[in-house]
Order: structure tokens, then C-alpha cells, then sequence
């Protein structure tokens, strides 16, 4: 491919491809082309080992690691009390001593201050000059403070207590105790688990047991009836008595690990996502009561169709999840994630290892089914070998287990993305669950293809890579053009992506660093965008290597480099300055590109 001055129209330079064989290499070894040693030495390896699609020996810097001495939170949130820990405390105290050691401040404005009228981390944060005053004192704007009162951005947080309970194994799942006894007759009692667990080998309970287990019991008593009994309380809700939701032609954000994070999908319905999910969640963890896995459920107020995904291979985990989610956080619907394709969740039984296990998969839906109010979805791929699709199969019996509605990814797990993803089967498929929708996923990056996607039957679209290396790719679909967007423009897009990321993260030295690596996995992905000005054939496809261009600007050039050193560079001009030890390798890599 070559790529053509966008002014004269001549060829301005030539352009390689990625070198992937020896044949190219020793070519253009022959024509005189002279490689530094380091691009030799790749390309060798490169030869050598065949690419994956994950980095899975990249190392891994917490963004604590950048900020080792922190102010005490005692301080930042200016309690009157001294901090509890006294001299024990490993946070600073001496607020002369903290200031000394902090960083630079990134800017002038502070995005948390200008948006809330106050910023919530202090002294710490990075942009803390917007805000504090001479005497070190953080300012508040009271009336926009006033403004925001009441209103909770974000939802689906982790209580406290709730955490408490979960570790302590003492919430209750009674619903799905009664499920698990119609799968496995005689089975265990509600709550015989907590029992023995709070029973000593010598039959007596401990003090500490005996405290659990009357936790246990009282909350066994919350659930009951008080007063008299309704039609809800004696009889259970059947499938068409659910909340119902319309997913009929709509633009779906496919749930993305790492990158489908909340700052990204706020971008992406900015641009005209329609359905929005969560990141993959493992149902142990969620049971377990961990922060960082909870944190992914968490629902901005501007998603107003909002699902999240959950992934297990055992139908009591998975059931007593179900419960606990729709006890307690507030979504559209909940899918089971059956195509996840990495080797960690497959031979658990989990993800793609689902479609093989029928018994078992049967057993999660019904018993997701029997404790859910919302609608229970199902996303899967076309089978797990490359040439032996089951999907047709499973379609069926899934509308008989009560599935809602159905997602096909056009690839099977060996595939992974080295193929095409096979629309023709996608539609096969989507005649076999009507009337149940089925939405369709692969190969999705411009307005051609969404419409090429839409002759078939299928009631939706997904969107996964194709929305990570233009999220504009909503608007493109829903205004049938193509988006000639500059670079300015993207800029723009990423310094809100910014904004977001420190309202979600913070804006202290932690969050901040957290915020420009997920950043930077995302510019991963946004590299591979060619402008459409620069295109010799319109469109772009998403399986074909972007070629190396000089973009119409610095900026655009810029933005189209595949090294981690330019990714960084854009990353500074939004965050500031990289700390002295910071290194980044991104998660993900391309392996689909002919």
C-alpha cells in the first residue's frame, strides 16, 4: 500500500509492511535497504515466535509505586481529629515535608474543582494550585457545590458493610439455595456452610464464629415478610413479567477488558453508543467482596442502557452472583460471558470452555434466570475449534433455558482474530433465534460495514475494536459519512477521556498515573486509525496493517506511531511529565493482520 501526498497526490515515500517472514527480510536486505541492528533483532524474533495477542510478560508498575510518600488522608480531608493511627500511621504528616517532596503541579485549572466546586483530594492533587490557597487551605465554590448537591454521578459502588458481609460469608442467598436443591436433590441447606464454618472441630463454637453466625441468622430474618403478604411476596415473576428492554437496532459497546472502562464508554455515548457494558467480572471475586473487581460494575449516570458481564463455570457461583447483583446495584441487564477466549478463564470450564459444557450452561442460565428481575443475556462465538461451529446448536436450546437475547462473535477461540469473522454465519444463526434478538460482532469499523452487517437478520450491531481505534465510529454509523476528523479533534477527544479518567480515578499522583495508563492502552488501539483524507480506497479495513504515513500535520503524524515513546509523548502533553521510573508495554498486541 501506498499512501499519497494529500496536496500533489504523488507517492510521497515508500511504505513497508511489518516485516513477518524471512522472504521480505532478506528482499529487502538485497535491495541495499540498510536496518539498524535493534530492527534486525526484532525482525528475527519476530520470525522466530509466532505473535500472540497478549503481552504476557510485560511488566507491571503500580501507579502506587510513583507516589511512595503520601500525605495522610486524615489531612487531605482536613478532619478535625488527629489521625487514628497516631504514630503508627506510614502516611506524612508534616504537610512542609509533603510539599517538599511532591511532584510539579500538571496545570492551572482543576477539572474536579471547575466541574463539583471542590476537589475532594487536596493537597494531593495534581492540580492543586486551582484550588489551594497561601495559607494551604482547600478552597470550595459553595454555589457550585450547592449545584451539584444530591447528585450521584456515579452508581453501583461497593458499601462498606456489604464488603464486610461478603467476606464473612454472611449474606444470604436464599433464592439461590433453592434453586441449587431442584439441581442437586438433597443438597446442602441454606446456610449449612456458614454453620460448620462457625463450628469448631471440637463441636463447640468460638466467640468469634458464634458473633458470624448470629450475623448470619439476623440476616436470614431481613428477607422475611413483615405486614401482609403481596403478589410478589408468594409468587414469582415469569419472563414476560420482567423489566423488558428494547435492543432492537441498536449500536452496542462490546463489554472490553482494560479498555472498556468507564471514562471510555462515557466517550463512546458521547459519540452514540446505545448499550454500554461493563468490563468482563469474575463471579468469585464479586463474592469475595473485592474493591477492584466491584469497581467494574460502577454506571455512569449518561449510560441510560447499561448491562454488566460476569463470567464463571459453576451454577452455584454464578447463581448466587446473579442475586447478589440484582439485590444490589442497579442495571438493565446482566450477560454471561461464553466467548472469552484466553487460556486462564477457558480451562477453568469458564468463557468459551461454557459452549462445551451444555449441562452446566443450562444450569447457570436457569438458576440466573430464577433469581433475576432484569434480563439475562449470553455472548458466545462460533464454536471453540476452528472448523466445527456449534453455535446453531446451542442457539435453540438457549431460548428454551430463557435467554434473552443473544450476541455472536463471527470467530471461534482458535481463530482468536487472525480470520475474517463469517457473517454468513451470523445470519444462519440469527434466523434460528428469532424471535429472541441476536446481535452480531467482527470486523466493524465504518458505516460500509455496519450496513453490509445489516442486510443480514441480525437486530443489532457490536462494536469492540472497531469502537477502540475510532470511537467515532457511532456517529459514522448513525449519519451514514465517513468523519474526516483532525487531529486537533482527536486531541480534543483524548483530553476528555483525561478528564474523565481523573474524576473516576482521582487527580492525586495515583489516579493521575492511573489515568495515563489506560490512556496509553488505548492509544495501543488508536494508532491503527488511517485518516480518511490520506485513504487511497475508502474504507479502511480493520484486518489489514496500517501502513507507515506522514500524517497532514505533526500531530496526526504523531498519532498514527506505533512505538510507546510517541504514545507517551501524547500522553504528556495532557498529564504532564512521566515519572523517572515509569515504563509501559501495552496488554494487547495486533495478531490480525494478513
Amino acid at each position: 500500500m501506498t499512501v499519497h501526498h494529500p496536496l500533489s497526490g504523488a507517492p510521497s515515500f515508500s511504505v513497508f509492511r511489518f516485516l513477518t517472514t524471512k522472504e521480505k527480510f532478506h528482499e529487502l536486505l538485497d535491495s541495499g535497504v540498510k536496518l539498524d541492528p535493534d530492527e534486525q533483532e526484532r525482525t528475527r524474533k519476530r520470525d522466530s515466535k509466532r505473535m500472540r495477542g497478549q503481552n504476557k510478560s510485560r511488566p507491571h508498575m503500580k501507579p502506587t509505586s510513583y507516589d511512595n510518600r503520601r500525605l495522610c488522608p486524615s489531612i487531605i480531608q482536613e478532619r478535625e481529629t488527629k489521625c487514628v493511627y497516631g504514630d503508627k500511621c506510614k502516611f506524612i504528616h508534616d504537610v512542609a515535608e509533603y510539599m517538599a517532596l511532591k511532584p510539579a503541579d500538571v496545570g492551572e485549572h482543576c477539572y474536579l474543582y471547575d466541574t463539583f466546586g471542590k476537589c475532594h483530594y487536596g493537597l494531593s492533587c495534581r492540580f492543586a494550585r486551582a484550588h489551594i490557597s497561601a495559607d494551604l487551605k482547600n478552597l470550595a465554590n459553595e454555589e457550585r457545590v450547592k449545584a451539584m448537591e444530591g447528585r450521584t454521578p456515579v452508581r453501583n459502588s461497593l458499601d462498606k458493610d456489604l464488603q464486610w458481609r461478603l467476606r464473612k460469608k454472611v449474606v444470604p442467598f436464599t433464592a439461590s439455595d433453592a434453586y441449587m436443591k431442584t439441581v442437586f436433590k438433597g443438597g446442602h441447606k441454606a446456610g449449612e456452610g456458614w454453620k460448620k464454618a462457625a463450628t469448631a472441630e471440637n463441636g463447640k463454637a468460638s466467640a468469634g464464629s458464634a458473633i458470624l453466625w448470629k450475623q448470619y441468622v439476623e440476616n436470614l430474618a431481613l428477607v422475611k415478610t413483615i405486614g401482609p403478604l403481596t403478589d410478589a411476596d408468594v409468587i414469582k415473576l415469569r419472563q414476560c413479567e420482567k423489566k423488558q428492554v428494547d435492543f432492537k437496532d441498536k449500536l452496542y459497546l462490546a463489554p472490553l477488558t482494560t479498555c472498556g472502562n468507564l471514562p471510555f464508554r462515557r466517550i463512546c455515548k458521547r459519540f452514540g453508543a446505545d448499550i454500554t457494558c461493563g468490563e468482563m467480572a469474575m463471579c468469585t471475586n464479586l463474592l469475595q467482596g473485592q474493591s477492584s473487581e466491584w469497581a467494574l460494575l460502577k454506571r455512569h449516570e449518561s449510560e441510560d442502557l447499561f448491562g454488566v458481564q460476569v463470567e464463571g463455570c459453576f451454577p452455584d457461583t454464578m447463581t448466587r452472583c446473579a442475586e447478589l447483583l440484582n439485590n444490589k446495584i442497579d442495571v438493565d441487564f446482566v450477560d454471561i460471558n461464553s466467548g472469552c477466549p484466553i487460556d486462564l478463564v477457558y480451562k477453568k470450564g469458564g468463557g468459551c470452555g461454557l459452549m462445551t459444557r451444555t449441562n452446566k450452561f443450562e444450569q447457570i442460565i436457569r438458576g440466573m434466570n430464577s433469581v433475576l428481575d432484569v434480563p439475562l443475556t449470553v455472548k458466545i462465538r462460533t464454536g471453540v475449534q476452528e472448523k466445527a461451529n456449534i453455535a446453531h446448536k446451542l442457539i435453540p436450546e438457549m431460548k428454551k433455558w430463557g435467554v434473552s437475547m443473544i450476541t455472536l462473535h463471527g470467530r471461534s477461540r482458535e481463530q482468536r482474530y487472525t480470520k475474517s469473522a463469517d457473517w454468513d454465519y451470523i445470519n444462519t444463526c440469527s434466523q434460528l433465534a428469532s424471535p429472541i434478538p441476536l446481535f452480531g460482532n467482527g470486523d466493524i469499523l465504518s458505516y460500509y460495514d455496519a450496513m453490509k452487517a445489516r442486510e443480514t437478520e441480525v437486530s443489532g450491531i457490536m462494536l469492540a475494536r472497531g469502537a477502540l481505534i475510532k470511537p467515532w465510529v457511532f456517529t459514522e454509523i448513525k449519519e451514514r459519512r465517513d468523519w474526516d476528523i483532525s487531529s486537533s479533534e482527536r486531541l480534543d477527544v483524548l483530553r476528555d477521556f483525561t478528564h474523565y479518567g481523573l474524576e473516576h480515578w482521582g487527580s492525586d499522583t495515583q489516579g493521575l498515573e492511573k489515568t495515563r495508563n489506560f490512556l496509553l492502552e488505548w492509544l495501543s488501539f488508536m494508532c491503527r486509525y488511517i485518516p480518511v483524507g490520506l485513504l487511497e480506497q475508502v474504507p479502511q479495513r480493520i484486518n489489514e496493517r496500517p501502513p507507515y504515513y506522514m500524517g497532514r500535520d505533526y500531530l496526526e503524524s504523531l498519532m498514527a506511531s506505533q512505538h510507546v515513546g510517541d504514545w507517551i509523548k501524547i500522553s504528556e502533553m495532557l498529564l504532564g511529565p512521566v515519572p523517572k521510573n515509569f515504563n509501559f508495554l501495552p496488554k494487547h498486541k495486533a495478531n490480525a493482520y494478513k
